[in-house]
């Protein structure tokens, strides 16, 4: 037997119990011992019923009675009576029906763990955990592991698999450099993994956590460097900074830049004038004026003589951009062109032949940008925008649409005189001294860097990639997945912007908002409902478009103009109701989250956000950005589904406006989600680490640029260097 025997030839794994394993994706020895435990409850803690104190507990006790019922349209509530020797409480389940068959049936000792806490008007365990006793290891002093249910599979299969293949955990091969294990003080990998299958101790899991977690961030941390390394051998165009022209545009904007602004547009246009091929991210929150440093950038690019193409997610949002972008940049002689899926016909084969000549100098669109039949004339800028939005592929596409072409030879033209960006009437300068490039490091601050002085003299170069995004980024995101990224952040917003008042709002509190709303139309303002389902359904209870859109028309808001947009309507249909409620010819718009980003109507005051315990902490704040981009004052009512007491992420929008700061709350709940495009926890590798733990990223950076430094080869490591190569993949913007 070895790691790559087939778990059907495993003693006591029947043909049933591998197919269960193979739906899972285990189909190997070396799957399932790399299947690893989700959390381990400590059974040796057993409390009796007489002597529960409010939170985490586990009893062992006997299921008297159990039902289950529907209790509102797709949630059914199972309730239950435990029992042991001393006393008997009630246990309650939400959506686990399955509790009935596996509870009710029996006379058997249960181990039951959960929250033991007062609800509903009495003392209840919520959502325990259920482990039939005679199943369970005899030994005292070992904690019970608890395997993640893919596709059902039940953590007491996996633990009698696992108990079968014990004898195999001491031949678990390294994975890690010897010096990375030495310099590190880690658990070699074999023990560590031995140790989260059968831990002794907390303190041996802890151990072992350590040393797995660090592994996943160390295989993450150096595909990142080496992707910065590979990005920085590619060649660029230089684009040449113009203290005039910038001048010109910033002098003519009808307002005054914030500071973040300004930085963000000097690191821009120092990364132009650089041999390699600019690879940055703007991260900003919610109205920040990203568009506005993107349009800059692009004026610079198209006085050198080259192409921007500018890439958003929906159609809604390209045209939006389209249009900022072509009253910030016409004036100047910079032709903006917009390719999207309903120019059709003669006016797409003509914009496909101005951007093959070169007659358009900004293009925007969606993915129509990346079709075989889009050829650029001189493509030198590429910007993304809402880039986790888009997959890898789709990003190397876009950004392979240049020509082979002549580079120029020589040392690239440095900055001799003050880089000067006016504000208003008020103008601040920052310096760079020749021969250096310019890096803030604080307001006014100038830190040298050597110039480059070599580029090949013919070469496939790369356009200079800007991806914006309006989702802060987490710190210890920006330091693993992003970074091969240099990042400039948005952390202002414009003059004059209100914060957005936001309230969780319980079903008995509905028609106090109501008139709240009603209140604000009649003052001139306009109204988003959002709700998450497009028509109702027979598995959920959550409020949808169509449904709400009926309700509120026939009843609530009779008295308005209420429109309705959802994902299935046509492009041309969508556009439409979008033009004529910015056009305020409706008071109310019912919408999916389709509206989530970019949509940019000023006297939109109130969002409301039905079933809003059922959103994600950055898509709540996403949404509620849409208000609050005007003069007046804006509200986000966070309407709740049921009575019970808020969330903790619907308690942090309610109190901040800061999406940096929720950015960090959302990644300690819930992980790194999609931040990253297509690219889900799973796609990283990480069972056991959290970007959210920024003292071991830190050391696994540390761990990495030694490795990198020291030269050895990572070929002599072929199990690290497939997982490195494959986050190379799923991670890099070039």
């Amino acid at each position: 037997m070895n790691l790559a025997t087939s778990l059907d030839q495993i003693k006591g794994v029947g043909p049933k119990t591998a197919a269960e394993l193979r739906q899972a994706g285990l189909e190997t020895v070396g799957d399932i011992l790399l299947f690893l435990p989700r959390k381990h409850e400590d059974l040796t803690n057993v409390t009796p019923i007489a002597e529960l104190r409010p939170g985490k507990v586990t009893i062992r006790a006997r299921c008297q009675q159990i039902s289950t019922r529907p209790v509102r349209r797709g949630l059914r509530l199972t309730t239950a009576v435990l029992a042991d020797d001393t006393s008997k409480l009630n246990a309650v389940w939400f959506n686990q029906p399955y509790r009935v068959q596996q509870l009710g049936s029996s006379d058997e000792w249960f181990y039951f763990s959960g929250t033991f806490e007062y609800n509903y008007g009495r003392y209840q365990l919520t959502n325990p955990t259920a482990e039939l006793a005679k199943e369970l290891p005899v030994q005292a002093d070992r904690l019970l592991p608890v395997y993640h249910a893919v596709r059902g599979l039940k953590s007491q299969t996996v633990r009698k698999v696992i108990e079968q293949l014990r004898p195999l955990m001491s031949v678990l091969p390294e994975t890690l450099p010897p010096s990375v294990v030495k310099s590190e003080k880690l658990l070699d990998r074999a023990a560590a993994i031995s140790a989260m299958h059968f831990p002794r101790n907390e303190r041996e899991v802890e151990q072992a956590r350590q040393r797995l977690a660090f592994e996943e961030l160390f295989e993450l941390v150096l595909a990142s460097q080496l992707n910065k390394i590979d990005n920085q051998k590619l060649a660029g165009f230089a684009i040449p900074f113009e203290k005039s022209v910038v001048q010109d545009f910033v002098k003519k904007l009808p307002f005054a830049l914030t500071n973040a602004q300004r930085r963000a547009a000097w690191d821009i246009l120092q990364d132009f004038e650089n041999a390699r091929p600019m690879n940055r991210l703007l991260q900003g929150d919610v109205g920040s004026g990203k568009t506005v440093v993107a349009g800059l950038a692009a004026r610079q690019a198209a006085n050198a003589g080259y192409q921007t193409a500018f890439m958003a997610p929906t159609e809604i949002l390209a045209r939006q951009h389209a249009q900022t972008l072509a009253k910030l940049l016409e004036p100047f002689g910079v032709t903006v062109g917009l390719l999207i899926g309903s120019v059709k016909g003669k006016a797409r084969a003509m914009l496909y032949q101005q951007i093959a000549n070169g007659a358009v100098d900004v293009i925007v669109g969606t993915h129509a940008l990346i079709q075989d039949k889009v050829e650029f004339h001189r493509l030198g800028f590429v910007i993304i925008d809402e880039q986790h939005r888009f997959g890898v592929e789709q990003r190397q596409r876009l950004l392979m649409k240049v020509k082979t072409e002549k580079v120029g030879s020589g040392a690239l033209d440095t900055l001799s005189e003050p880089m000067t960006i006016a504000t208003g009437s008020s103008q601040e300068t920052e310096r760079a001294a020749p021969g250096s490039r310019a890096r803030h490091g604080g307001e006014g601050s100038v830190s040298s860097a050597p110039s480059d002085t070599k580029k090949p003299s013919v070469a496939a170069a790369m356009p200079h990639l800007l991806a914006m995004t309006a989702t802060p980024i987490p710190r210890s995101l920006a330091l693993t997945v992003y970074g091969e990224l240099d990042v400039s952040v948005l952390d202002e917003q414009p003059r004059g912007r209100r914060p957005i008042l936001t309230k969780i709002i319980s079903p008995p509190s509905r028609e106090a908002a109501y008139t709240a709303i009603d209140q604000q139309i009649a003052q001139g303002r306009q109204v988003y409902v959002v709700c998450s389902l497009i028509t109702d359904s027979d598995s959920s209870d959550r409020k949808s478009v169509e449904a709400e859109y009926k309700r509120l028309k026939n009843s609530i808001f009779g008295h308005r103009r209420i429109a309705m947009l959802h994902g299935k309507m046509t492009a041309s249909e969508k556009d439409q109701i979008m033009q004529a409620f910015k056009d305020q010819r409706y008071d109310i718009l019912v919408s999916t989250t389709v509206i989530e980003v970019g949509v940019d109507v000023p006297n939109a005051t109130i969002m409301m956000i039905e079933d809003a315990d059922q959103f994600g902490l950055a898509q709540l704040h996403q949404l509620r950005g849409r208000v609050g981009r005007g003069q007046h004052q804006s509200f986000c009512y966070l309407m709740m589904s049921t009575n019970n007491k808020p969330s903790q992420r619907l308690r942090e929008i309610e109190q901040s406006n800061d999406g940096f700061h929720l950015a960090e709350v959302d990644m300690s709940l819930r992980g790194p989600g999609e931040i990253y495009g297509r690219m889900q926890h799973g796609a990283l590798n990480l069972q056991i680490a959290t970007l959210a733990d920024t003292q071991l990223i830190a050391r696994a950076q540390k761990a990495a640029k030694r490795f990198i430094d020291s030269g050895e080869s990572l070929s002599k490591y072929p199990a690290l260097e497939a997982r490195v190569r494959h986050n190379q993949r799923v991670t890099t913007l070039n």
